[in-house]
């Protein structure tokens, strides 16, 4: 197999020739035909994530093809297409698991992050979290739904019955999460970065009733905001966007120190909550939703031996929507 390998926090990653990898028990592995480029992974090799593993093969929005089952696999067929989540196993029996909160398992192991992912030829994945994929969409259009979708449907779920909906940070979960809030009949205001004329025009081709600056107020008071950009001081922002009770979700594994903010913010029963990683009935239902709704993704494709040219654009804001790594040929 080939990979995409980070040797050392802050470098770019190398590309090799690997052993392939063997499934073990209750394991299958896939033939890798696309992974999304997240914005986590920058979170990776950046080493802003505690208890990093070194080398290590990010990606963790991994469409692919079983190719091979580890002992103990029951139900699962050699040529089936697979989604393989950042989440990647759980222990099952600490409170969390036996209470159907696995999301927040307390020895859990992560794709690309604790476990080689996807920015590789082959991949290895728990039988339980790898997810059932549609057969009718292209490897590239189902790759970001495995996190951007997913963070973005459970962060959607934490907005309850939210009518008017403010996204800050319009990237790969926010291109998502706007048209399934659309399809659900809310109301989206679509946050950018300052001067990101280009992000709050897709915003708006994509159905967001208004797209401006995240320093800017929305037209009207906001049930329940969302954000996805890595930025601690959007909180105090969204505070004062959203009515009383309103819900601020901050939805990213990694976020910048929130600045102190006057108490009025928060007052009047407003409420911040976080969304840790998903469980797998996330899984079953968003993509089950995705398909019977006709959700699309918009994605850039990139060779997998340019991922860190895809990691740079992600990083500088260059990308409409989502950046897909395609194997090469051979």
């Amino acid at each position: 197999m080939f990979g995409m390998v980070l040797h050392e926090i802050g470098r770019p990653l190398v590309y090799e020739e690997l052993p392939d990898p063997v499934p073990g028990p209750g394991e299958l592995r896939v033939r890798v035909e696309a992974c999304g480029v997240c914005r986590t992974d920058l979170h990776v090799v950046d080493g802003e994530l505690p208890d990093e593993i070194l080398p290590i093969i990010p990606g963790h929005e991994i469409v692919g093809r079983i190719d091979a089952l580890g002992p103990h696999v029951e139900g699962r067929e050699i040529g089936e297409r697979v989604g393989i989540p950042w989440l990647g196993s759980t222990c099952g029996v600490c409170p969390y698991c036996l209470s159907h909160r696995e999301n927040l398992c307390d020895r859990p192991v992560f794709t690309g992050y604790t476990r080689n992912g996807g920015y590789a030829t082959r991949a290895i994945a728990d039988a339980h979290y790898a997810f059932r994929l549609s057969e009718d969409s292209s490897a590239a259009a189902l790759a970001p739904l495995l996190c951007a979708g997913l963070i973005g449907w459970r962060s959607l779920s934490f907005a309850g019955s939210a009518k008017t909906l403010g996204l800050y940070g319009f990237g790969a979960a926010a291109h998502i999460i706007v048209q399934v809030a659309r399809k659900q009949g809310r109301q989206v205001f679509a946050f950018t970065r300052p001067g990101d004329a280009a992000a709050q025009s897709f915003a708006l081709r994509l159905g967001a009733a208004w797209a401006g600056s995240s320093s800017e107020n929305p037209p009207e008071p906001l049930d329940a905001a969302i954000i996805y950009a890595p930025v601690g001081e959007l909180v105090p922002a969204a505070l004062a966007s959203v009515r009383k009770v309103g819900i601020v979700v901050c939805a990213g594994i990694h976020m910048s120190d929130i600045p102190s903010f006057p108490y009025r913010l928060l007052w009047q029963e407003r409420q911040i909550v976080s969304v840790a990683n998903l469980t797998r009935q996330d899984g079953v239902t968003f993509l089950a939703f995705a398909a019977e709704a006709g959700i699309e993704t918009r994605t850039k494709t990139y060779p997998l031996d340019q991922a860190n040219s895809a990691l740079a654009d992600l990083r500088d804001g260059r990308l409409e929507g989502a950046a897909v790594l395609l194997p090469l040929p051979g």
